[in-house]
């Protein structure tokens, strides 16, 4: 492009110096005015293409710059997602890990629950045969002999007292030291405490709830029992039962737990505590080995309270699946 601009203008001073030169100079005019001619366009030539590549050099490092500046940040942003990729491949080898603990430690609380259950069914029944067989014994050893009162006989010597002497068939005992009583009479004494506090019935009942709070299930189960006793009709009593067999539950003593829970059924059936009521029956009949009578009670309470709170349904269900019930059994 420059150079055709220059061999135009070169050409047009050729042209202008030849009719000059045929008009007023000779020769030698012409050569020297051709040199002249031949060092402008040299010098006029050099300009040109050094602001040719004075601006070439420019636009090259623009480009240059920009396409540093982009590399860059893209090297920035491809270390920093790389970074972030790691952090979550960690959160999620750690979330991994505590699924897997939390599995594990889920199978041995199920496994020691059964074996305790087993162990506590093992043992109730161990000591009901003892305790049967007991009885049975005494029984036959108080009908073979009459009662013994001892100090009955005539006084004798030290010494000659025979053990038939020491026998009678008299139901009271005789006494020889005051002449004025012929017999001993005893009181019964009402050996059990009083918990309850002399306050309302709201104030006994948080009285007696508040041994459940700090973990006292023995004198939780005395005050709540104290309270149904003494207010059977009132509009907590029903809940006084449901916590006073929650206090053999949480003691793992499901018998004692299952009997509790089946008079708060009968005996309040319209209480708050109903619900729960018959779904701690059917769970405790369930652990005790009544597993037909447990689901019926279970699978029975959608029914009977359709009111009752979601919460209160939904653990139904979860009991229901746990126990593997069957719904037509009901």
């Amino acid at each position: 492009m420059y150079k055709k601009y220059i061999y135009k203008i070169f050409i047009v001073i050729l042209f202008s110096s030849l009719n000059y030169n045929v008009v007023n100079a000779d020769n030698e005019n012409v050569l020297q005015v051709l040199e002249a001619l031949k060092q402008d366009i040299k010098t006029l030539e050099r300009a040109v293409y050094s602001d040719s590549f004075e601006k070439k050099n420019t636009d090259d490092n623009s480009e240059t710059l920009t396409g540093n500046n982009s590399e860059e940040a893209l090297t920035r942003h491809l270390l920093k997602l790389s970074e972030i990729e790691n952090q979550f491949r960690d959160l999620t080898n750690k979330f991994e890990e505590i699924n897997f603990k939390l599995d594990k430690l889920s199978n041995r609380l199920t496994k020691l629950q059964s074996d305790n259950q087993l162990r506590f069914e093992q043992v109730e029944k161990t000591v009901g045969n003892v305790v049967s067989k007991g009885a049975e014994n005494l029984t036959e050893n108080i009908s073979e002999q009459d009662k013994i009162l001892p100090g009955s006989s005539e006084p004798q010597d030290l010494g000659s007292i025979s053990y038939k002497d020491m026998t009678t068939s008299a139901t009271t005992q005789q006494t020889q030291s005051i002449d004025s009583t012929s017999t001993v009479i005893l009181e019964n004494v009402e050996s059990v405490e009083k918990l309850l506090p002399e306050a309302s019935p709201e104030k006994q009942y948080e009285f007696a709830t508040s041994f459940l709070k700090v973990g006292d299930y023995n004198t939780a189960e005395r005050a709540l029992k104290e309270f149904v006793q003494t207010n059977p009709n009132h509009e907590l009593a029903g809940n006084a039962q449901y916590w006073f067999a929650e206090t053999f539950r949480i003691r793992q003593l499901y018998v004692d737990a299952a009997s509790a829970y089946l008079e708060g059924y009968q005996k309040y059936p319209k209480s708050e505590k109903a619900p729960d009521n018959l779904l701690k029956l059917g769970v405790s009949l369930v652990q005790i080995g009544e597993k037909e009578q447990g689901c019926m009670m279970i699978t029975s309470l959608e029914k009977e309270y359709p009111e009752a709170t979601q919460s209160i349904l939904q653990k139904a269900k979860y009991e229901e699946k746990k126990f593997e019930c069957k719904k037509d059994k009901i």
